[in-house]
């Protein structure tokens, strides 16, 4: 397989397992691109990419940004409050407009799930899913299996526990099909009020104590709580979640000895863990970023080459 199947990329859950595989391999090629004193290529020369965001980040905007450049693209980014949305424009006008500028490919943040399908076959852009709602992110979940492969060697076999807010991650959805489609275990914990309805018919394994997630656990990642998205609360306190929840040194010494930390950031400090385990010496948190870069490169240069087979 040289190239992906589709002219988009939506969700993990679209993708076949031999794609995933190719985009990892891709990003390592890439990686190489990033140590480089002149960090720019001619693969996307002449190709036209949009950052359209219409919720705030500061790793995947910025990482998308800097891959079309050092693939030699030209790249704009537009903001929800800087658009016609906020006159009141709608998501098919705003994204035909932008596609009607020979825009090649439309990276996309949108609070509302299921935004890029709806507007996938209405434009002629390859649309690539920066989060949707409470939906997918896809290329968090590839740059985290990415980031796994690099320090286990393979993802097949891997035990992996995903602690935190499961209900409002679509980061947890998306590794959810990642890392299962590669032959990973999954396991996801976090109080109940935070565990979302027929989470137990996704191939995760659903643990209601961090402790027995992270027992012999290879990867142990903390997802960040997202107040933000609450309309309730649904634990008592941040103390009382950092109490029962939180990643610190006791839930460590309960996976493997060379298991890894991740998390997908921001991460509140205190809260999902303390930061002495944040830099860990066995944390790899830094090095998502890095490889978020190399990810995001080698889905821009791979869904360039699925469009120059139009």
């Amino acid at each position: 397989m040289k190239h992906l199947q589709s002219k988009d990329l939506l969700g993990i859950k679209h993708l076949a397992s031999g794609e995933i595989e190719l985009i990892l391999e891709t990003a390592a090629t890439m990686k190489h691109i990033l140590s480089a004193p002149t960090k720019k290529t001619a693969h996307l020369q002449g190709k036209s990419i949009i950052c359209f965001f219409l919720e705030n980040s500061t790793r995947t905007r910025l990482s998308f940004e800097l891959a079309a450049k050092y693939l030699g693209a030209t790249s704009s980014n537009i903001s929800g409050s800087g658009s016609s949305v906020a006159k009141g424009e709608n998501l098919y006008d705003t994204a035909k407009t932008i596609d009607m500028m020979g825009t090649d490919m439309l990276i996309m943040r949108h609070p509302q799930s299921g935004a890029h399908e709806f507007i996938a076959d209405k434009v002629s852009a390859s649309i690539i899913n920066a989060g949707d709602g409470m939906h997918e992110h896809p290329t968090q979940a590839l740059l985290d299996a990415f980031t796994m492969k690099e320090e286990k060697g393979q993802i097949e076999g891997l035990k992996v526990a995903i602690a935190g807010d499961i209900l409002h991650s679509r980061v947890v959805r998306s590794n959810i099909w990642t890392l299962t489609k590669l032959g990973a275990e999954v396991r996801v914990t976090g109080p109940a009020t935070m565990l979302p309805r027929l989470i137990e018919q996704t191939p995760a394994i659903v643990c209601h104590d961090v402790k027995e997630a992270c027992y012999e656990a290879d990867v142990i990642m903390g997802l960040r709580v997202q107040l933000e998205r609450q309309q309730a609360a649904l634990f008592p306190s941040i103390r009382e979640y950092a109490r029962f929840f939180a990643i610190d040194e006791a839930v460590l010494k309960l996976a493997k000895p060379d298991a890894i930390i991740m998390h997908p950031g921001p991460c509140n400090h205190g809260v999902e863990m303390p930061t002495y385990i944040h830099e860990h010496e066995r944390s790899v948190i830094h090095d998502q970023v890095m490889n978020g870069v190399a990810v995001r490169m080698a889905v821009l240069y791979l869904l360039n080459a699925r469009r120059n087979l139009q």
